[in-house]
């Protein structure tokens, strides 16, 4: 039986799958090639989704599932208009340096296999009104920005340079002040 391959397929579901499609996945866009880290992969991979990973590629998500169809030999295709993009507009004003409070560089617990999500959700968990969490990661960790605009965060991110993504996160609706706010649960 074919297993179905839908924007929210893991990415590790897939490449367990239908390992042929590793080098069509990672010939969508080059962020794709952290697929051949085997620590990331382990990672990142089996909670990422297709939805996720088009975002991290900046791909149109149609584009990457029909694809991935078609080499897969499934006939049936995505509608195109998924609003997928890698585009988040200008910095938003709360983003500055100044409403950052506490800053994570995630990058050695990648690379050590760790998935630094309760580490995240603990930082955030202790923001006051107006202040930041800063993340700093290889690519854009979306699965967990997912997972904490989810509980009422919003968040902003940047590509700074290669392997440096700068993510800022916020308690939603926040204007200042000292009012602890905590994520939802």
């Amino acid at each position: 039986m074919t297993e179905p391959i839908t924007p929210e397929t893991k990415v590790s579901k897939l490449l367990d799958s239908y390992p042929e499609l590793e080098e069509v996945l990672i010939g969508l866009a080059p962020a794709f090639g952290k697929l051949r880290n085997p620590v990331l992969r382990k990672s990142v991979a089996k909670v990422a989704t297709l939805r996720q990973a088009a975002k991290v590629g900046g791909v149109s998500l149609a584009k990457m599932i029909n694809l991935l169809r078609a080499k897969a030999g499934i006939s049936e295709r995505l509608a195109e208009g998924d609003p997928t993009s890698s585009t988040l507009g200008e910095k938003p004003d709360w983003a500055a340096a100044d409403h950052v409070c506490k800053s994570l560089d995630v990058r050695p617990m990648l690379e050590e296999g760790k998935h630094p999500l309760s580490l995240v959700l603990a930082a955030l968990g202790e923001l006051k009104g107006g202040q930041v969490l800063e993340l700093v990661a290889p690519f854009a960790p979306i699965p967990l920005i997912d997972v904490a605009t989810a509980k009422g965060f919003e968040a902003w991110w940047v590509e700074e340079a290669t392997e440096l993504v700068k993510v800022y996160m916020r308690p939603l609706g926040s204007a200042g002040g000292d009012t602890v706010l905590t994520p939802l649960e």
